[in-house]
């Protein structure tokens, strides 16, 4: 599927950097999946869509010759399948373990466990479903991103709580405020490091297909 488990990743032809100059992180949010449309807490194991997949090869040339980092999740590595490139799978991309909420609909969560899904979008550090608290997961994709920040021109294919815990860190923002961004399939969203530290370059930008 185009996946590397391990060494420096790469992706694209010899040459052709289309990011070489750029210091940080272009994130793409892979491509959707009937758990999206369903409004369903994230599954790990799902697939991507179809067509979805068929339109991120429009996504092929703004990843050209960066290295290339990808989510654990069978979506994002079908993503990074279907850019054609090659990529490392980091675990710390993954999304916030839901723990038994893993693939519910938000509505049945909401009806049957109504006490336990406040606490959960008020309390960064909760984790009533048995999995990852926001805060936990925050932490670790900032330390991910931080091990990047001296490298040129990386991609991170990934899911949506990834990018708004990665925009969270660079804005200094707590996980329930960084939870606000909305973020489409196959959106881009770039973050750049000068010597100040992380600043965002664009958000949820469309690729037209």
């Amino acid at each position: 599927m185009g996946l590397r488990p391990g060494g420096p990743p790469r992706g694209g032809r010899p040459g052709d950097r289309r990011l070489a100059g750029l210091s940080g992180v272009l994130f793409v949010r892979h491509a959707s999946t009937p758990g999206m449309r369903a409004a369903c807490f994230p599954a790990p194991g799902e697939e991507a869509d179809a067509a979805s997949l068929t339109r991120a090869a429009a996504l092929t040339r703004t990843a050209a010759g960066a290295v290339v980092w990808a989510g654990p999740s069978v979506a994002a590595r079908q993503t990074v399948a279907a850019l054609g490139l090659a990529a490392r799978v980091v675990p710390a991309l993954a999304e916030a373990d839901c723990g038994r909420w893993r693939g519910l609909p938000y509505e049945r969560v909401a009806r049957e466990e109504p006490d336990e899904l406040a606490s959960w979008l008020t309390d960064p550090h909760a984790a009533p479903h048995g999995g990852e608290s926001l805060a936990a997961h925050a932490e670790r994709v900032a330390a991910w991103l931080e091990s990047v920040r001296a490298e040129p021109g990386v991609v991170a294919v990934c899911d949506a709580g990834a990018i708004r815990a990665a925009l969270g860190h660079a804005l200094g923002l707590d996980p329930l405020s960084a939870a606000r961004f909305d973020l489409a399939p196959l959106s881009v969203t770039e973050l750049t490091v000068t010597r100040a530290g992380w600043r965002v370059a664009h958000v949820n930008r469309k690729v037209l297909f």
